[in-house]
């Protein structure tokens, strides 16, 4: 092939994987909607077969801490599927279709009243299992398929889908208060599973484009890094998930009425996105860990400002950047991830990053069961608590990143 041959086949090559990325922030945006369309519903749904309110919270601690193990072991998977061409696409489909099934019974079985109880919880584990085919596995068409330079777009396209579901959450739960269950279980169902099946046409789409097939380097150990990276993701979600889940609702509330956070809160999420495609150019030249260190200590400011906000205004800009610096840390994440995976293990260290979300999510939600959060020994720890994960991470994050650019510095 000529020069010119191989540029333009390149160039289709990654014309159709950012298609593909189109495709699959689509994906996790509707994946994110049916999460909330569950957690809407789960109270009533739950009460419906006798488990008393209090419990629900077990039920979504269940969830994570399944998809804490079923995170990385979809991804794992998905890097040996994804061996065979065309395979990806089949395996997700098959899962999604299990999972889609667990969930529109979900809302039928609890129908049935208390006798379903048993029933009903073990749809749930079901479709907490499967519904992780859904987040590593399609990502590893971007390690396969994507030129490394096009990684951190595709993982800000990725992510753009999490966080639009995560602005609209709350109008969610507004909306759909009065609505019988079956019909958003149903129709996102249907929705969710006629997407995922078109992974399949996406997957061979690219498989059978000119210079798809691009050199990889071959299998090894993977060291060290993974480890320190997937260590402070933990740490970041944490950070995370104890700013905006424990923390901000209160925030906000001192200066505003409970009726208003519905227009509040999607200020995180607002700049996160915002933040997701100048960031992934950063990362570009930069590298993920080098930008989740950065952004990291720049969140942990940022949730100072929002501790120490004396009016409306100031928080509403504290929770901007802060939502605007996690948007960094995750794409960055999922960026960082498929290029130190790049050897066979994109699927592995993608779930791994999931993995940490949920675990985090876990033990964010066990403090809450606990009532942490009311009791004034621990209160202070729980505001605090995002300041130092995010701090101690992204330090670590900027050593860890500082050494990986030292031995190439030596080598030029």
């Amino acid at each position: 092939m000529t020069d010119l041959a191989i540029d333009e086949a390149v160039a289709d090559r990654d014309g159709g994987v950012r298609r593909a990325g189109v495709y699959i922030a689509w994906l996790q945006l509707v994946f994110t909607l049916g999460w909330t369309t569950y957690v809407i519903y789960l109270p009533k749904l739950a009460a419906e077969v006798g488990i008393a309110p209090g419990a629900v919270i077990l039920i979504l601690m269940l969830d994570q801490a399944i998809f804490t193990i079923t995170d990385t072991v979809m991804g794992v998977a998905a890097d040996k599927v994804a061996a065979v061409v065309g395979r990806l696409g089949i395996f997700v489909g098959i899962v999604t279709a299990l999972s889609c099934a667990a969930f529109v019974a979900m809302p039928f079985v609890a129908g049935a009243g208390p006798s379903a109880q048993i029933a009903f919880i073990a749809i749930i584990v079901v479709w907490s299992a499967t519904s992780s085919a859904l987040r590593a596995p399609p990502l590893t068409l971007f390690g396969k398929y994507g030129a490394r330079p096009s990684l951190p777009f595709l993982s800000a396209l990725t992510m753009l889908g999490y966080g639009v579901a995560g602005a609209v959450s709350p109008y969610l739960g507004v909306v759909m208060k009065d609505i019988d269950a079956r019909l958003p279980f149903v129709i996102s169902s249907l929705v969710l599973l006629v997407t995922t099946l078109s992974l399949i046409a996406v997957e061979r789409s690219l498989a059978h484009r000119p210079a798809a097939r691009r050199p990889r380097p071959p299998a090894k150990q993977l060291g060290r890094v993974p480890v320190a990276f997937i260590g402070a993701m933990l740490l970041l979600a944490l950070g995370y998930q104890m700013h905006f889940a424990v923390n901000t609702a209160p925030f906000f509330l001192r200066f505003a009425k409970p009726d208003d956070l519905q227009w509040l809160m999607p200020v995180f999420w607002i700049g996160f996105n915002i933040a997701l495609f100048p960031a992934s150019i950063v990362v570009k030249h930069r590298g993920g860990l080098m930008v989740m260190g950065a952004t990291g200590l720049l969140g942990a400011v940022a949730v100072v400002a929002a501790e120490q906000a004396g009016s409306l205004n100031l928080m509403i800009a504290a929770q901007f950047v802060a939502g605007a610096a996690w948007g960094c840390m995750l794409m960055s994440a999922v960026s960082a991830a498929l290029a130190i995976g790049q050897t066979g293990a994109e699927g592995k260290l993608t779930g791994l990053v999931f993995s940490a979300l949920a675990l985090a999510t876990f033990a964010r939600m066990a403090a809450v069961a606990g009532g942490l959060q009311k009791l004034p020994d621990y209160a202070p720890l729980l505001h605090w608590a995002p300041v130092a994960c995010w701090s101690v991470a992204g330090a670590g994050l900027l050593v860890l990143a500082a050494s990986r650019l030292r031995p190439t510095v030596e080598t030029a």
